[in-house]
């Protein structure tokens, strides 16, 4: 069993995308109310009441979805885990000797990987600080990070920390 250095577990807890769902499920929750308790077509145009229903369930299960994601890191003696929940139920291992270099830097999330989230050669979900991972077959990763200082005492406390 490998001992545990580092943890970090990041959400999606933005103020203005909980307010955006907040807004766009209560519009879908009103329409349904108006249109198929009280009666009366919701919109000039409404949809048929079962378009209206699956599009509102289509954004509740979106919504939990958000609500519900989370990418955990740990930084263990053997490498290090990651998982971003629920699209990885089993986490992702990169061992210390798959990585050529590990280090934390800043970066631009949406102009070098075009916004938060799964992308290509990064795990990211707030912020613009990030480990980066250079790996001896010359690929890179990047995983985000909201505890810059205690991840670059770690990786230095560990002797990856290189720049």
């Amino acid at each position: 069993m490998s001992e545990l250095y580092f943890s970090e577990i990041q959400r999606f807890r933005k103020w203005w995308l909980w307010v955006m769902m907040l807004g766009i499920n209560s519009i879908f929750i009103y329409g349904i109310i108006q249109q198929i308790f009280i009666g009366q077509p919701f919109g000039d145009n409404p949809m048929s009441d079962t378009g209206l229903c699956l599009s509102a369930f289509f954004m509740l299960i979106l919504s939990l979805l958000l609500f519900n994601m989370r990418m955990e890191t740990q930084i263990k003696s053997d490498g290090i885990y990651m998982r971003f929940f629920p699209f990885h139920f089993k986490y992702k291992f990169y061992p210390w000797s798959d990585i050529d270099k590990a280090y934390v830097r800043q970066y631009n999330p949406i102009k070098e990987y075009g916004g938060w989230g799964l992308r290509i050669g990064a795990f990211n979900v707030s912020g613009d600080k990030g480990m980066q991972l250079e790996f001896k077959n010359s690929k890179k990763l990047l995983i985000g990070t909201n505890q810059e200082i205690k991840l670059k005492e770690v990786l230095s406390s560990l002797g990856h920390q290189q720049v």
